[in-house]
């Protein structure tokens, strides 16, 4: 009996993972867990389901698994067949919205469709042969569909030109050049919407050749405002090309109403210089990344702190003056404030001090570090601090990301931050609680997107993903069908409950596999679920100790909070006492939530903190590096 009870306990030890992202196919299209085939009548039930699909297997009737045979070259004590595997989603070579020329040989000629004109542009009716409009079907500008769609709408129409009054350029123009020109200042890049400016002193004599350059230009300048308002509005690149672990729907941008704004607007330059994020984290952000490039930071000397071994309070390292040092240069303003009595009397000992320890643990607080004054790999590398040109990297590919979200993220909202490992409850338009958090693994990384939740659970049961049942727990069943069955698992087959040693394990098609409430339960007493196709939500979890490493990325895909009783009792507007006497209750209870609560699972190396200072993390999933990548495909195809 005592041999059993051990032989589950280790069975739930290794079960006792995290709900996962991981599935089938590359895209977010083919998400699932297994709890797809125990409810196939809800497929966006409170397990937030995708797809119903089967796990892979080789097909074929249910019965005693004692009674199947094995597949050809194969046997069920030593399987020598290749196992099936449910693959995770993949990144992808970044393809940029492909460009094609404006159809300008259609555009309407103001002589014939007699078109009122503004102040700034020729009247109609004018002799044909010196009026510059005639020109413009000369025109030959690049631009993807919706941008070319949106010039030969208006320009088609006999509207009005924009940037040209006379034979010469119009202040219109240049308010709206100025702006182009500094987009560096909002994370985008100049030279995506450079333009040739017309020249002020033409050749008199040449008055065809005038008008060709001004209508040139006239067609340019429209097509590059548009793809500034477009890229303002909702980023340069599409993020659900970057991979299949970016889910959004991407915004819709109307262009043609964009003109119309811009034609009637008596400062162009400020319109399109609005459409960009200004909610307070992208303006953080922004002000972050003008203080960084008024700083003249590259000749600096990077301090290396090259540490062996852990360093502990009480013992000595040479290496404590430059911890010290990189303190002293990247601490923050309150930090160096607080310890500048230590800055100004160290001499250099290597004695690691309380004093010092003080000092570390402050730094490892505001870090998000476990403060417990133990300098090891991960305090370590973030002491050394990030490069300026690091930096204004993480920034602009932050407030990329920031238009990816909605514009404003709302007064209520949980924000989860992967690569700091934390999620933030905001309510009232300010930050409530902080908390640690484990996310995925490198190889089972949770997705970047948001939704809202409905519901949370409490004693959850736990619907064991398909990944992990595949890539983990066939092997085992394989060879001993009843494992399941001995560790207390449910499992069905075709939607009825059956023992695990009746099922066929070359046959998992209609295979269903859960973990009823209990101690050992890997989701631990509660979970808080959004209804997405990843099957990603929010959960306890009864592994503790993960909560006090530095780097977090741990999980199967889904996100564990270290205080869950205190999300719970957030997100449901009621007390953590009153969250704890629910829980004293037995049994499976799914509470739905007053009013859903939107929740952003998003992925910032760059973000600021509750006082607007901007932190910097590691780009634990090289997101970052693909990000930078499609700005580059981006700029090519741009013909930059």
């Amino acid at each position: 009996m005592e041999n059993m009870k051990s032989m589950k306990k280790a069975g739930a030890l290794a079960l006792a993972l995290s709900s996962g992202a991981m599935m089938m196919g590359a895209g977010p299209a083919n998400a699932g867990t297994l709890l797809d085939f125990l409810f196939p009548k809800k497929p966006r039930s409170q397990e937030m389901v995708g797809q119903q699909q089967g796990l892979p297997g080789v097909a074929g009737p249910p019965g005693s698994a004692n009674g199947f045979p094995p597949p050809p070259g194969g046997s069920l004590a030593g399987d020598k067949d290749p196992l099936p595997r449910v693959k995770a989603p993949t990144y992808y070579t970044y393809k940029a919205e492909p460009m094609r020329l404006v159809a300008s040989s259609r555009f309407a000629d103001p002589v014939v469709t007699s078109a009122v004109s503004t102040s700034d542009a020729p009247a109609a009716g004018i002799d044909a042969a010196s009026d510059p409009r005639r020109f413009l079907t000369e025109a030959q500008v690049r631009a993807t569909d919706p941008i070319a769609k949106a010039l030969e709408a208006y320009y088609g129409s006999g509207k009005p030109l924009l940037w040209v009054t006379g034979s010469m350029m119009n202040d219109r123009a240049r308010s709206v050049l100025t702006v182009l020109g500094k987009a560096d200042e909002v994370g985008l890049d100049p030279a995506d919407y450079a333009v040739s400016v017309p020249p002020l002193n033409f050749d008199s004599a040449d008055a065809l050749g005038r008008n060709r350059v001004l209508m040139q230009f006239e067609l340019s300048l429209s097509a590059k405002v548009l793809a500034y308002v477009q890229d303002a509005v909702r980023g340069r690149i599409d993020p659900n090309k970057l991979s299949g672990y970016h889910d959004f729907k991407r915004k819709d941008v109307d262009l043609g109403a964009a003109l119309k704004l811009i034609s009637l607007s008596p400062n162009p330059g400020a319109y399109i210089l609005s459409r960009n994020p200004s909610n307070p984290q992208f303006e953080a952000l922004k002000a972050e990344l003008a203080r960084l490039k008024a700083e003249d930071s590259g000749s600096e000397t990077p301090i290396v702190i090259n540490l062996t071994a852990s360093l502990k309070p009480g013992q000595s390292n040479p290496e404590v003056a430059n911890i010290v040092a990189a303190l002293k240069r990247h601490g923050s303003d309150a930090l160096k404030e607080k310890h500048a009595a230590l800055f100004a009397s160290y001499a250099g000992s290597p004695d690691y001090t309380p004093d010092i320890v003080a000092l570390v643990e402050d730094y490892q607080k505001e870090a998000g570090l476990k403060p417990d004054g133990i300098i090891g790999k991960a305090t370590a590398s973030r002491m050394m601090g990030v490069s300026e040109s690091a930096k204004i990297d993480k920034l602009i590919v932050a407030m990329e990301q920031v238009r990816w979200l909605p514009k404003d993220l709302g007064s209520r909202y949980v924000f989860v931050n992967q690569p700091a490992f934390m999620a933030y409850y905001h309510n009232d338009n300010r930050e409530q609680f902080s908390m640690r958090v484990v996310v995925g693994g490198p190889r089972t990384q949770t997705y970047f997107f948001n939704d809202e939740i409905e519901t949370v659970e409490l004693h959850p049961y736990w619907g064991v993903p398909a990944s992990i049942i595949v890539n983990e727990m066939l092997p085992k069943l394989r060879k001993d069908p009843s494992y399941l069955d001995r560790l207390g698992y449910e499992v069905t087959y075709a939607g009825s409950k059956v023992s695990s040693s009746e099922v066929n394990w070359y046959d998992t098609k209609n295979v269903g596999v859960r973990q009823p409430p209990g101690s050992d339960n890997a989701l631990g007493e509660l979970k808080i679920l959004f209804p997405n196709t990843h099957s990603i939500y929010m959960h306890d979890t009864p592994s503790k100790s993960f909560f006090k490493r530095d780097m977090r990325a741990l999980s199967h895909g889904c996100i564990r909070l270290a205080e869950p009783r205190v999300m719970a009792a957030a997100v449901l507007g009621t007390t953590v006492d009153d969250i704890g006497k629910r829980l004293a209750k037995p049994g499976n209870q799914a509470i739905s939530v007053p009013q859903k609560v939107p929740v952003y699972v998003s992925y910032f190396t760059a973000w600021p903190d509750k006082d607007g200072i901007v932190r910097y993390y590691d780009d634990v999933y090289q997101r970052d590096d693909y990000t930078r990548k499609a700005f580059l495909v981006t700029s090519k195809a741009r013909g930059v």
